[in-house]
């Protein structure tokens, strides 16, 4: 425990110049250490409490209005997780989650699909990118999503302390502006991954390849791929597959154990550019031959259909990642509607999971508990 607590003090110091004054900084290690502390509530009043606080009004000033740089500390939170966890074999994915309100004046609130809850719901929705690697896995970057509802109503953006410059960007084009921040900051990594929701946009995959980075994006069944034959469906090209093509191979390991599965890969539009290749991965369940999902993949030429099952398999660790936040470091536990106030504690949380992770790697490496199996 000793180890785990001089690891945040480490982190701590780290982050210390985006902090214009000594309240705030002291301020923000009771924050983070009360996060991860396992109250049954972590808001402004129970985090002021375990810090020995008399009122919340300090831990709110932290989140609203104190002087620190916000994204300066996000840029920290990401170098700190390359520091710790990075590998040239890693794996950026991106995904968004819900976080359940009441009322409406919380910036970005509206009724929206929350993937959390599963149904539509009065939420917020935050767009994020994950790092994961043998060593362990992290979110990195963060955006909140604001839907037209807002972007259109300048008044009560001004309420909510969003920029006036603030527009309406989809998903796809946050997880665009992250993926391009973590690759102008010299995060190593091999894939990119995420659900059909950012794979369904191809202009997306087009901005990839222009920047030569490989990914695996689930598409849907209906999806059309170009092959020599013309545009075709994705399951029609896999309907067409032949028996013996496809192989059992593990996506990475499960809560239950590795998680097994057929796949099947078929390759599309050739001759693109040199030493790369385009492929439709199809993956199929051993006890139901009829759930089939599908992937549209980029990378180099030589790269296995056991390759491209394994990044798509990755994208099981930006799921555990949001669980994880949300059940260790306080993701959503937050009662805050501003936007600065939003990237602020989402940011510190971010940090909480970065700290825990790091500090498993670390005893992974010192033996002290048993490795993960990716």
């Amino acid at each position: 425990m000793d180890l785990v607590v001089a690891e945040l003090d480490r982190l701590h110091e780290r982050i210390a110049g985006r902090f214009g004054r000594a309240e705030p900084r002291a301020r923000v290690r009771d924050y983070v250490s009360g996060l991860v502390a396992g109250l049954e509530r972590k808001n402004g009043w129970t985090l002021a409490e375990w810090a020995g606080e008399v009122s919340p009004d300090g831990m709110q000033r932290l989140l609203r209005r104190a002087d620190w740089d916000v994204d300066g500390v996000r840029d920290d939170v990401r170098a700190y997780v390359v520091e710790q966890l990075g590998d040239a074999d890693g794996v950026l994915i991106a995904d968004d989650t819900g976080f359940l309100k009441k009322g409406t004046r919380s910036a970005g609130v509206q009724r929206q699909y929350s993937g959390t809850a599963g149904r539509t719901e009065n939420c917020q929705v935050g767009v994020f990118l994950a790092y994961a690697s043998r060593s362990g896995h992290a979110l990195i970057d963060r955006e909140l999503y604001l839907p037209r509802s807002w972007t259109d109503d300048p008044e009560r953006c001004r309420a909510a302390g969003i920029p006036a410059e603030a527009e309406f960007i989809t998903k796809p084009r946050q997880a665009q502006a992250m993926i391009a921040r973590a690759a102008a900051a010299g995060v190593p990594f091999a894939w990119f991954t995420a659900d059909e929701a950012y794979g369904q946009a191809k202009w997306l995959q087009a901005w990839l390849e222009d920047q030569d980075i490989f990914y695996v994006v689930a598409i849907r069944c209906s999806d059309t791929l170009t092959t020599a034959e013309g545009e075709r469906r994705a399951d029609a090209l896999i309907a067409a597959v032949p028996s013996r093509s496809w192989q059992r191979i593990s996506a990475g390991a499960g809560a239950h154990g590795p998680r097994e599965y057929h796949w099947a890969r078929v390759p599309v539009r050739t001759g693109r550019k040199r030493g790369r290749g385009h492929w439709l991965l199809a993956r199929r369940s051993i006890s139901d031959p009829a759930e089939i999902a599908y992937y549209a993949c980029y990378g180099p030429r030589r790269s296995s259909t056991a390759d491209l099952a394994w990044a798509a398999g990755s994208r099981w660790h930006v799921e555990e990642c949001l669980q994880h936040a949300k059940g260790e470091a306080g993701l959503d536990q937050y009662q805050v509607r501003t936007w600065r106030a939003w990237y602020a504690h989402i940011t510190l949380s971010m940090l909480a999971l970065a700290w825990l992770a790091a500090s498993k790697a670390q005893a992974v490496k010192r033996g002290s508990v048993p490795a993960t199996p990716v």
